[in-house]
């Protein structure tokens, strides 16, 4: 352990020794540019990967990012001034204090210590034992309770957050019962957020997409709402769609590869948890706790918080999006009493002519959310008061019982909101940079229109790997990219302006999807209690094999000409002869291997 622990440390040296050189050989030639940065914008999020890699200290290596982020913001300008040294590490502390004190960031970080609480009292009450009980009568094996998994992760569709924390908590002794790796649970959780979160209809992302889309079609001219340009791109989101097709295709092949599949061997080889798998508080390390062990399973302990978290976040989210769209007719309303008829602005959509049993009726209430962070906090602490009531109702646990719940959900919650807040302070860092926008510059040149879509694709995928954000990839790339698409098709909505939409929004969840600093990924794998680093090198290899499907065999086909259903078929029908080849290797060398 300590020879790892040096070579760890050395890497850092030699890392930070290799940017510091190349910083400090670029500060007098840099020539500023304003508007798309410069090519030392990339070092603090290419800095926080690498030695995340390195070091297997997350926290350490965003922290050093943003310290150097910070003084790159200062520093070049006056190398030698020490007042410019001064300002660039307050520079560093504006990032961090800048995201503890935004609206948005504060309601999320609100939102997680309550789910964490929920969930040890949940566990401490015998809740999730008894669903797992239950579940134990249909799930029969390993590649069961994963399907189990991925389906529970579909139908968690509102929102990306909510579905990492529940799906991750309440499958993880499922999982652990049937020697599935945490790695796998992670990855699961994580192929089933950001992915159904983005193509569902009805989801807390919708609204952002859709003003991206309309903001940008009214700047174009292009006659067609932000949701007619959402379904427009829906055939062309070749990688949600195509991952969502991998993860179970590969669970019914049972065929692992990469960092994944030594996981899967190593968590096979390890014994199953006692009672069922249900244990989960001997990983607490809390005699308190442990103790629950012994209590019978009530599944209504577990099931009427969980739900009672999803029915209010919905509900919230219909007071709110309703609000908005009474709010947007009242206005025009008033714009119309003083306003000549060839001024005015698109009537809103009238909630009242909609019924509330209709698809497009609850596309409009969502996709009019405003407030969903806090809307979902709410949610969290009416499911943790669930969760109190039904624990003590039952008589399954004491008040010391209870307080101890209270803080080890408080302590678990600690980690990731630290990773959260630093993954926003070098988002704020890569903003002042213009990191996404000098990637953005060097990648997405002049190209002929069949080629422009696949080249986006890889731009967001890079931008928001490197930025851990597919909302900043989004709100960086159709504003910029777009435009550039729209003239490639000849200043009119065609083929190419479609697709390139699709591959916007498809690659930025992509690079968000693998990126260790994005804030799905660290919720993804604090709720498996799968190590960071662990859960982004075991699933890295997969995303990138469904991403390389999506660009050769979808994406370029349909630049092309070819049919979005066509290309589809065709990149699916390459996936499952690459799994047909892997079982026939894998039987090979099985069959090669001399008998015991």
């Amino acid at each position: 352990m300590k020879s790892k622990t040096y070579i760890r440390s050395a890497g850092v040296v030699v890392v930070l020794g290799a940017i510091c050189i190349l910083t400090a050989a670029i500060l007098s030639h840099a020539e500023q540019d304003s508007q798309t940065g410069l090519w030392y914008s990339v070092l603090p999020p290419l800095m926080a990967i690498v030695l995340a890699f390195l070091t297997r200290h997350v926290i350490l290596s965003l922290g050093i990012a943003i310290v150097v982020g910070g003084l790159l913001t200062q520093v070049p300008q006056s190398p030698l001034s020490a007042a410019a040294w001064f300002d660039g590490f307050q520079a560093a502390g504006i990032f961090v204090v800048s995201s503890v004190a935004n609206k948005t960031n504060l309601q999320i970080i609100s939102f997680v210590p309550p789910i964490f609480v929920m969930i040890e009292i949940v566990i401490a009450s015998g809740g999730f034992k008894g669903i797992i009980n239950w579940l134990l009568k249909w799930v029969k094996g390993g590649k069961s309770a994963q399907s189990a998994t991925a389906l529970m992760g579909i139908l968690c569709f509102i929102d990306d957050y909510t579905n990492a924390i529940v799906v991750g908590s309440m499958m993880q002794p499922i999982t652990d019962r049937f020697r599935v790796s945490r790695e796998k649970l992670a990855f699961l959780v994580d192929a089933t957020s950001a992915p159904i979160a983005g193509l569902a209809v009805i989801s807390t992302w919708i609204a952002y997409e859709v003003s991206l889309l309309g903001a940008v079609g009214r700047e174009l001219g292009i006659e067609k709402s932000g949701y007619s340009m959402f379904f427009d791109a829906l055939s062309f989101r070749f990688y949600c769609f195509l991952m969502i097709v991998f993860v179970f295709v590969h669970i019914l092949m049972g065929r692992e590869f990469g960092p994944m599949k030594a996981a899967q061997e190593k968590a096979q080889s390890r014994e199953p948890p006692e009672e069922n798998g249900a244990d989960l508080s001997k990983m607490l390390n809390d005699p308190t706790l442990r103790s629950s062990v012994q209590i019978p399973g009530r599944a209504l302990n577990a099931l009427i918080p969980i739900a009672g978290l999803l029915i209010f976040n919905m509900t919230g989210l219909w007071f709110d999006g309703t609000a908005q769209l009474e709010k947007e007719m009242l206005e025009w309303q008033a714009q119309s009493l003083t306003t000549p008829v060839e001024s005015m602005s698109p009537k809103p959509v009238d909630i009242e002519t909609l019924s509330p049993i209709r698809l497009a009726y609850w596309r409009e209430v969502i996709g009019h959310v405003k407030n969903s962070p806090l809307v979902l906090a709410c949610a969290a602490l009416f499911g943790l008061a669930l969760a109190l009531i039904c624990a003590r109702l039952s008589g399954s646990m004491r008040i010391s019982v209870i307080r101890r719940c209270f803080w080890w959900g408080i302590k678990r919650a600690m980690i990731p909101l630290v990773i959260l807040i630093l993954a926003w302070s070098l988002k704020n860092c890569c903003d002042s940079l213009k990191t996404g926008k000098f990637l953005t510059s060097i990648l997405a040149g002049r190209v002929s229109p069949s080629w422009f879509p696949p080249i986006l694709f890889l731009t967001a995928s890079v931008t928001s790997f490197a930025t851990g954000t597919s909302y900043g990839t989004m709100a960086i790339l159709i504003p910029t990219a777009v435009p550039v698409a729209f003239a490639l098709d000849g200043d009119t909505y065609g083929l190419t302006t479609m697709i390139s939409l699709g591959a916007v929004l498809d690659g930025a969840i992509f690079g968000d999807h693998c990126s260790p600093i994005s804030d799905t990924t660290i919720m993804s794998s604090i709720a498996s209690s799968c190590d960071l680093i662990d859960h982004v090198r075991t699933q890295l290899p997969y995303s990138l094999f469904v991403a390389v499907l999506a660009l050769f065999f979808a994406y370029l086909p349909s630049a092309c000409g070819l049919s979005p259903l066509w290309s589809f078929a065709l990149a699916v029908l390459v996936m499952f002869c690459f799994f047909v080849v892997l079982a026939r290797l894998g039987r090979k060398k099985a069959n090669s291997m001399p008998s015991a």
